[in-house]
C-alpha cells in the first residue's frame, strides 16, 4: 500500500512497491514471504535508531582512546551527518525529520534533569554538551521518534476505537511531568498505567504488511516496542554510552523494571507522532482502496 506522497518523497517506497507486488516462487508459503517482508519493513523503520546503535557499539570497540575529538562529540557529529544524508538521499521525509527534532528537544530536557539528580551519568568527557549531557543523547530519543513516524507510514497504521482528544494528550503530559516530579512527590506511575489501560484496552492497531490487513491490541504492540528499546538500552550501556548507578566499574544487565519506564516514555513518543499523523480508524478511505 504505497501512496503517491510516499512514492514521491522516499527511495524506499520504490523498493517497497516492488516487494509488495512480488509473487514468491511456487512452493513458498505466503506467510513465510509476508514474515520476511515484515522484518524488512521493520528494519527500515528502525534505520535511524539502528545506525545510532551501531555507532555506539562501533566506537566503543574501535574509537581511538587518545583521538583529538572526544568519542561523544564524534557521535554527535556522526548523528548529524546521518540525518543530513538520509534527507539528501530521500531515505527520510521532512515530516520524519521534524519529529526527530521534537524528540531531541524533549529527550534532552529530560536528560539534563535526570543526570542532575543522578539517575544515570555519561562517564566520558566531551565539549558538545548541555550540563552533563552530550548532545548525541537527544538523537537516541530521536531514533525512537523516527521509528514511530516511519512505521506509521510504512505499515499504514490505523487505530480503532481511538480515545477522543484531549485524554491521550493529557495522559502523555502527566507521564512526562511524573518523570520529573516523582523525585519529590509520590510516584504515580501505577495510576498512569491504570489510566492508559482504561483509555486503550479496547483499541486495536491494524496494519498492512503485504496483502491483508493484520490486527493486534495496541497495548500489546506498545509493550513489544518497549521490550525492544530495553534490549537496545542494554547494548548502549554495554558500550558505555551512559551508565546507571552500579555499572560504573562492571557492566550488568539493566533491570527489567526499566521496561515500565520505557513503556511510559514510548507512550509519550506515540502521542507526539500521533499529533502529526492523526490516528485513523481501521476502515480505509476510497483513495486508499484505489492504491491497493
Amino acid at each position: 500500500m504505497t501512496g503517491p506522497t510516499d512514492m514521491r518523497h522516499t527511495r524506499f517506497a520504490q523498493v517497497r512497491a516492488r516487494l509488495e507486488t512480488y509473487e514468491p516462487p511456487p512452493g513458498w508459503s505466503s506467510w513465510i514471504y509476508e514474515f520476511a517482508l515484515f522484518g524488512f519493513k521493520q528494519g527500515w523503520a528502525c534505520l535511524f535508531g539502528a545506525l545510532m546503535l551501531a555507532l555506539l557499539i562501533g566506537t566503543y570497540f574501535f574509537y581511538p582512546a587518545h583521538a583529538p575529538l572526544a568519542r561523544y562529540d564524534f557521535l554527535t557529529l556522526a548523528a548529524l551527518g546521518i540525518q543530513v544524508a538520509m534527507l539528501a538521499f530521500r531515505l527520510e521525509t521532512w515530516d520524519e525529520a521534524r519529529v526527530i527534532v521534537a524528540f531531541h528537544v524533549v529527550g534532552t530536557a529530560m536528560e539534563v534533569f535526570k543526570t542532575h539528580v543522578g539517575s544515570w551519568i555519561y562517564p566520558e568527557p566531551n565539549l558538545l554538551r548541555i550540563g552533563g549531557v552530550p548532545l548525541f543523547s537527544g538523537f537516541m530519543y530521536g531514533g525512537v521518534g523516527s521509528y514511530f513516524a516511519r512505521v506509521w507510514r510504512i505499515f499504514d497504521l490505523r487505530f480503532e476505537p481511538y480515545p477522543n482528544s484531549p485524554w491521550p494528550e493529557l495522559l502523555a503530559a502527566a507521564i512526562y511531568v511524573n518523570f520529573f516530579a516523582h523525585h519529590w512527590l509520590p510516584d504515580v506511575r501505577l495510576a498512569l498505567f491504570a489510566a492508559m489501560g482504561l483509555l486503550f484496552w479496547r483499541t486495536g492497531a491494524s496494519f498492512v504488511v503485504w496483502r491483508e490487513r493484520r490486527w493486534m491490541p495496541l497495548l500489546l504492540g506498545w509493550f513489544l516496542v518497549a521490550a525492544f528499546i530495553w534490549f537496545a538500552e542494554n547494548l548502549g550501556t554495554f558500550a558505555r554510552a551512559w551508565t546507571y548507578p552500579g555499572q560504573e566499574h562492571e557492566w550488568h544487565l539493566v533491570s527489567p523494571m526499566k521496561l515500565g519506564a520505557w513503556y511510559l516514555l514510548m507512550y509519550i513518543s506515540f502521542v507526539l507522532v500521533a499529533a502529526v499523523h492523526r490516528p485513523r480508524g481501521s476502515q480505509p478511505s476510497a483513495e486508499t482502496v484505489r492504491q491497493l
